[in-house]
């Protein structure tokens, strides 16, 4: 949604790159763009004339004239002053310390309450509350229907003793949503949920007949939270819209959602600043898990081109399956081969973590390869997942046995064209090589060796490492038994091998713990298994 208004930011504040000094002149110009590129994304006039202000006086100040770099300075000033207007910090939910927690939902028709509704339940059940949605909309048709779908696509149950408008009765129903409401709470105390959300009815636009209900809603069950939901997309009207429903309910925290769309996004970088309460929560999207907390600075990180890896990490963190990061933390420790396995697992993990192009775009430069982003395919990672399918097991660990017949049959059983195929494994080669240089100590390929991490930073090209001497046990019985071993081994490596044979013994079996392998190489070695 930011797209437009961070490429102007990211524009202007390349301007002041390698300025030792900035002059008023240079700091006019630069507040200038800033004003402009704020009105351009629909900003409210009296949220970007304040705004510009503080930035200009602050710029002129001696925090920018006493700076080393006054660029980044004013980089740095721009993104606290986005983060203030965005509500300064972080607000989360405020929990009941006796009965349930109520939330009550307010906004206009059409901004996703209904949506909302369930993606802050799975968000809610997920942090190990137990929610329950109470339907009060029963004027829109097939409202109470809706509800009761997203709420079973959740998990969690709904309280809809009345079914509301349907598409045959467009009339206004006889069922009140204010005692639906207050029925839902008992309901909730008595079956002991811990959080209580309620979706009201909204309009297509603000009336006294709506916001009555509303007030009448939030006085029968006494909120502990009215959360306004707010469609990021509808521009300079959503502030008039805010400042209706602050003045008929007095909401607590506001809500924005669509925030995926390819509108300008003034509205929310206005709302919380004109009305004074919090953005909450954010809705990045159609599916339940597209809902997230809204960290102010975060997004205004996020604005200014400055990437967003906390929230990066968190996502990783949830999504990511522990057993499976230990299995993989053990075989890079013990330097076993990464195999293509491996790789599947791997990419499995990162689907689960939702949109590669959402991801990458919190990378920090993102927006200088975007149009590069909006064109991938996030079907590739569906093409690469069937070629690796439509390989053998043995092929999976041993890749370096895939001839050109076998290429064929991959690509033919994978629906893929061969060459896509041979790029596969060139990556992989690669990747595997990495994973080996790393998993020795010899830090990042054609990268100096960083402490701690091993490799050749001030080696000489071409020099050959000495052999490194393996460290003997600190457990004296270990310790032992290491010596003993080794002394088996020197002795059996003593004794000479029966003439006759060109590649040494004849017959009689075939002692692999003999033979100096890498570990893991053993596998390959039962019989052509």
């Amino acid at each position: 949604m930011f797209n437009s208004l961070s490429d102007r930011l990211t524009a202007t504040f390349k301007n002041l790159r390698g300025k030792g000094r900035l002059t008023e002149a240079d700091v006019d110009a630069t507040v200038r763009e800033i004003r402009r590129a704020l009105l351009d994304a629909d900003v409210a006039v009296p949220v970007v004339r304040e705004f510009t202000g503080r930035v200009r006086e602050r710029a002129l100040g001696a925090e920018v004239s006493a700076a080393l770099n006054p660029g980044q300075q004013i980089v740095k000033i721009v993104n606290e002053e986005l983060v203030e207007i965005l509500g300064g910090e972080t607000r989360r939910i405020r929990l009941a310390k006796t009965g349930p927690t109520i939330i009550m939902l307010a906004g206009l028709q059409g901004a996703g309450k209904t949506t909302l509704a369930g993606k802050l339940s799975k968000y809610l059940k997920a942090q190990g509350h137990s929610p329950m949605l109470v339907a009060c909309d029963l004027q829109r048709p097939n409202a109470v229907t809706q509800l009761q779908v997203v709420g079973k696509r959740a998990g969690v149950p709904v309280f809809a003793p009345h079914p509301g408008a349907t598409s045959t009765e467009l009339e206004h129903p006889a069922g009140d949503p204010v005692s639906v409401a207050r029925a839902g709470v008992e309901e909730a105390r008595r079956t002991l949920h811990d959080v209580v959300i309620v979706d009201t009815a909204g309009r297509t636009g603000v009336d006294a007949e709506m916001m009555e209900q509303a007030r009448q809603i939030r006085r029968a069950i006494v909120p502990n939270e009215v959360l306004f939901v707010v469609d990021a997309m509808i521009g300079q009207d959503a502030v008039n819209t805010a400042m209706a429903f602050d003045e008929g309910v007095n909401f607590t925290g506001i809500v924005l959602s669509k925030l995926d769309g390819d509108a300008r996004g003034g509205a929310a970088l206005s709302v919380s600043s004109v009305t004074g309460k919090p953005v909450m929560f954010a809705s990045t999207g159609e599916g339940l898990d597209d809902f997230e907390l809204f960290h102010p600075d975060r997004m205004a990180s996020r604005i200014l081109d400055l990437g967003d890896v906390l929230t990066l990490i968190e996502q990783a963190e949830q999504n990511w399956d522990k057993d499976e990061a230990a299995r993989m933390a053990k075989k890079f420790a013990d330097q076993e081969d990464f195999t293509l396995d491996d790789f599947l697992a791997q990419m499995q993990q990162i689907r689960n973590m939702g949109s590669m192009k959402k991801m990458l775009m919190m990378m920090p430069g993102a927006q200088n390869i975007r149009q590069q982003l909006e064109q991938f395919d996030e079907r590739e990672i569906d093409r690469v997942e069937a070629i690796v399918r439509s390989m053998t097991p043995h092929e999976r660990v041993a890749p370096k046995i895939i001839n050109g017949s076998r290429r064929a049959r991959i690509a033919r059983g994978s629906g893929v064209h061969v060459s896509e195929v041979n790029g596969l494994l060139e990556r992989f080669a690669q990747a595997q090589k990495m994973m080996k240089k790393m998993a020795a100590g010899g830090g990042m390929p054609g990268m100096p060796g960083m402490p701690g991490m091993g490799g050749g930073g001030g080696a000489r090209k071409g020099a050959k490492s000495a052999p490194k001497k393996k460290a003997r046990s600190g457990n004296p019985a270990k310790a032992a038994q290491e010596l003993k071993d080794a002394e088996a081994r020197r002795a059996a490596g003593a004794k000479a091998l029966p003439t006759g044979a060109s590649f040494g013994q004849q017959g009689g079996d075939f002692d692999a713990s003999q033979l100096n392998l890498p570990k893991g190489f053993d596998k390959f070695l039962g019989g052509g298994k």
